[in-house]
């Protein structure tokens, strides 16, 4: 019975965040529903061994002026995204999603832009079967981060490239509607 209720209270941070998110588009409406749906399934929702999908966290990075935000060009996937990876067991996504932009960008002066950090973008979509992968889902939680130093970005093993692009909807790197939605919300937003 008290791993029952461990486990519940883990992925409850989770849930109340998902709860205060009021998403605008549609798909998003959706993946919330999704996601939901998904965590309560799966206890062990934050765990990368669960194979038909796991909860991540991802971030889009701002530079210090809020003036460009950082994308990474995947070597695996071969694809530009944000900075963001596996829980592998961690439920707290915020932690999850700064852990994630230090160690993908080499920048370690890194902390939410909100005093009081909310989610700024959901995702649900499949990463294709790979040699020792089934093909599964992410449940991609992602956070609005900024860099707090001068420090300059380090490229890892994960990526082939680092760039970081402006608010001029030419230097965005891809199509992917993923990626394009959080870039649309950066130029809408005012506060940014």
């Amino acid at each position: 019975m008290e791993k029952k209720l461990q486990s519940v209270d883990k992925r409850q941070q989770l849930l109340d965040l998902l709860a205060a998110y009021s998403p605008t588009a549609p798909e998003e409406i959706t993946y919330k529903n999704e996601i939901i749906t998904f965590v309560k399934a799966h206890e062990d929702c934050f765990e990368r061994t669960l194979e038909v999908g796991h909860i991540t966290a991802s971030a889009w990075l701002l530079s210090k002026d809020h003036a460009k935000a950082l994308l990474l060009h995947h070597k695996k996937l071969n694809n530009w995204f944000q900075l963001g990876g596996h829980c592998d067991g961690d439920s707290d996504t915020l932690a999850v999603a700064i852990k994630e932009a230090q160690e993908e960008s080499g920048m370690y002066g890194i902390e939410p832009v909100a005093l009081t950090p909310t989610i700024f973008d959901i995702d649900v979509h499949l990463i294709p079967e790979r040699k020792h992968e089934k093909a599964h889902f992410h449940y991609d939680i992602r956070f609005l981060l900024q860099v707090t130093t001068d420090e300059h970005v380090i490229q890892n093993e994960e990526s082939n490239e680092l760039r970081w692009i402006d608010k001029n909807k030419e230097s965005l790197p891809t199509t992917s509607r993923s990626v394009a939605r959080m870039f649309e919300k950066w130029l809408a937003s005012q506060n940014i």
